[in-house]
């Protein structure tokens, strides 16, 4: 196994900001961040080229209440600031766990974070830095699953990693229904058909055009990431 090489070359991986909280209502769970980087780190061992798309749920939760009613291209730049103070914190626990790590926007915030321009993301990347996107696409009415999906496929991603809280895609909810089954892999098409709610729509229709296969695993897993990165049976493929 010593002698097993990695799988992919080059990863994007997609963290839930609410996978930061660990058991706390909102915020950064230390803890949690710092074992996530800890997996990171793992790969990163490995050769393997990692950039990283992060949520905001975790920050924008807590003011949610008072976005209620509010313009939704309003509520998005909100979410997408907090997707930035995400990736400062992501970041800076990369940086102290040996790391190299970048993060870079999709809209200005020059004082705090350079722009995101792809071919220093490309160069950064080259160097075995961590790039980590931020701000989502830079517009509303976008998903920072659609986001993952866009930057995966900007700087030739073999694979969108999707770290959840569940292990894999499941023929239904496991939580609710005991005779759920954890699909190993499946196709776009009929992870649509199976209306199963993997990403949303524009993310998935923009992976499987661009023949970009995801993998959805759980970040929980103690070390899923690396297995996945192996190409081990851990969690669920989806494939054009």
């Amino acid at each position: 196994m010593s002698d097993a090489k990695p799988a992919f070359k080059r990863i994007l991986l997609k963290l839930s900001g609410e996978a930061l909280m660990g058991d706390d209502q909102f915020g950064i769970n230390r803890d949690t961040i710092v074992r996530m980087v800890d997996e990171i780190v793992g790969v990163t061992e490995l050769g393997v080229q990692v950039a990283v798309v992060i949520g905001g749920g975790n920050i924008f939760r807590g003011v949610s209440a008072g976005s209620v009613g509010m313009d939704r291209a309003t509520a998005d730049y909100m979410g997408m600031l907090a997707t930035v103070m995400n990736s400062l914190a992501l970041g800076d626990t990369m940086n102290k766990a040996g790391l190299t790590a970048r993060v870079m926007s999709a809209i200005a915030i020059e004082q705090v974070v350079e722009p995101y321009v792809r071919p220093k993301a490309l160069q950064y990347l080259e160097e075995g830095k961590v790039v980590i996107f931020a701000a989502g696409t830079g517009n509303p009415f976008f998903t920072t699953d659609t986001a993952a999906a866009l930057r995966g496929a900007e700087i030739g991603a073999e694979i969108v990693l999707k770290a959840t809280k569940v292990d894999g895609v499941y023929s239904a909810d496991p939580k609710k229904d005991p005779t759920a089954t954890r699909y190993s892999k499946i196709s776009f098409d009929d992870a649509m058909s199976q209306n199963l709610g993997i990403m949303d729509a524009t993310a998935f229709a923009l992976c499987r055009d661009q023949k970009l296969p995801v993998k959805v695993f759980s970040i929980f897993k103690h070390g899923a990431l690396k297995r996945v990165v192996m190409g081990e049976d851990e969690g669920t493929l989806v494939y054009a």
